[in-house]
């Protein structure tokens, strides 16, 4: 079954000969218009996270130079609005590498285009858990991290602790579940 989806030659990689690794971050900047906007007047919620799933992806994608779906969203955090005029930058990061998966941080920043982007407002955080598959749609594996500074290694630590508390969060869901919506019974 196949992904509808080829890789370019000048991205595809060797078959598990080849693991080098991509760039480790992305940044991408967008004008908010006003067709984002929702009944407020601010940016929708929904438009951003679209956004971030294309940082995520486009992040991810080159780093392990392969295809990549989302596989999870964790702490997105609307710390406030983002206004239409805004630009906001997407700072794009690979924090943690696992055998198949990747996370990937995003801090988002917003400022008007006429401002110092030294003082931009840090407006959302996020993280996203990606999985890389190869050209069958299987998984694949993916380039180990290389640690080249304390921040990174804090970074990495960081991402391995949410990886572990995601898959305990997991356990317990699934010891709530009650079954489908057929156990949704009107009164």
């Amino acid at each position: 079954m196949g992904l509808g989806y080829a890789p370019s030659p000048h991205t595809r990689r060797e078959k598990e000969g080849s693991m080098t690794a991509g760039p480790k971050s992305l940044q991408m900047t967008v004008l908010m218009t006003p067709d984002l906007a929702n009944f407020s007047g601010a940016v929708h919620g929904g438009a951003l996270l679209r956004y971030l799933d294309q940082v995520a992806y486009s992040c991810a994608s080159r780093y392990c130079r392969a295809y990549v779906v989302t596989v999870f969203v964790d702490q997105v955090y609307f710390r406030e609005p983002v206004n239409v005029g805004d630009l906001v930058t997407f700072k794009a990061n690979v924090n943690f590498t696992g055998n198949t998966t990747m996370e990937i941080g995003i801090r988002t920043e917003a400022a008007l285009p006429t401002e110092d982007p030294t003082h931009a407002r840090h407006v959302m955080s996020c993280y996203f858990t990606m999985l890389a598959k190869d050209e069958a749609g299987e998984p694949c594996t993916v380039p180990p991290l290389e640690i080249e500074s304390e921040i990174e290694r804090r970074l990495f630590e960081s991402g391995r602790m949410r990886r572990e508390m995601r898959r305990e969060m997991q356990e317990r869901n699934k010891a709530l579940h009650v079954g489908g919506l057929e156990a949704i019974r009107p009164g």
